[in-house]
């Protein structure tokens, strides 16, 4: 995982809850190696990453389904349409970039995988997942893993790093571009009832702009920051 968890908190609580919402597969390509019609075959990736309902679908040079508009202000966001656009995300791609999509649940996932190892479509497959989980879909869906990568928490002055919380959300673009300053006002305001989880978790989205950003998981945490007021 690229994110922050309870599973890297500095005061580890003894048994974390295991993350079930939060799995990221993403596509990627060489130059001069197998970059021959990469356009095409970023959007049949996203478009059959559509077929599994993903919670977010991204390009990492132009953002996910939720996006900022140039031609509003900052005051005209509540009141904008706020429906997920993954047709724009698709009909955007260029060239070269990587394209990511986003799942609350293993099952979509590993479903997704499963018909990417069918399509065969010859460019590179990330997971980014619970290592237990990323290696039960390997299994599952016949694919040997060609490597592991682990992230192994954070040292050094971690005493100037924000609270949990905070981290939670602003580690869900790969990118930084969700500032713990940003993530922390959502939170504040949720919790004065000046805006929703589901409002708060949005407006952070449009910000991402790899369009990694899970909405779902970001809801459940501002939803339970509110709850045990942490």
């Amino acid at each position: 995982m690229h994110r922050y968890s309870e599973h890297y908190a500095f005061e580890r609580t003894s048994n974390p809850e295991p993350i079930k919402d939060d799995y990221i597969v993403f596509a990627m390509a060489s130059r001069g190696l197998n970059d021959d019609n990469l356009v095409e075959k970023y959007r049949s990736f996203l478009q059959l990453a559509l077929k599994h309902k993903p919670v977010n679908i991204g390009d990492a040079t132009k953002g996910g389904i939720l996006r900022p508009r140039q031609d509003m202000n900052p005051t005209a966001h509540w009141r904008r349409d706020h429906s997920p656009d993954p047709e724009q995300v698709i009909a955007g791609i260029e060239g070269y970039t990587t394209v990511a999509a986003v799942f609350d649940n293993y099952e979509a996932m590993r479903a997704f995988v499963a018909e990417l190892e069918c399509a065969q479509l010859g460019i590179s497959i990330n997971i980014s997942a619970p290592m237990d989980d990323a290696r039960r879909c390997c299994e599952e869906t016949g694919i040997t893993r060609h490597s592991v990568e682990y992230s192994i928490g954070f040292c050094g002055r971690v005493d100037k790093l924000p609270d949990g919380t905070t981290l939670e959300l602003s580690t869900m673009c790969g990118h930084g571009m969700v500032s713990a300053n940003f993530a922390r006002k959502m939170v504040e305001w949720a919790k004065e009832n000046r805006r929703t989880a589901e409002e708060a978790a949005r407006y952070m989205a449009r910000f991402c702009i790899c369009g990694v950003f899970n909405v779902h998981r970001a809801e459940r945490i501002i939803k339970q920051a509110c709850t045990l007021n942490r």
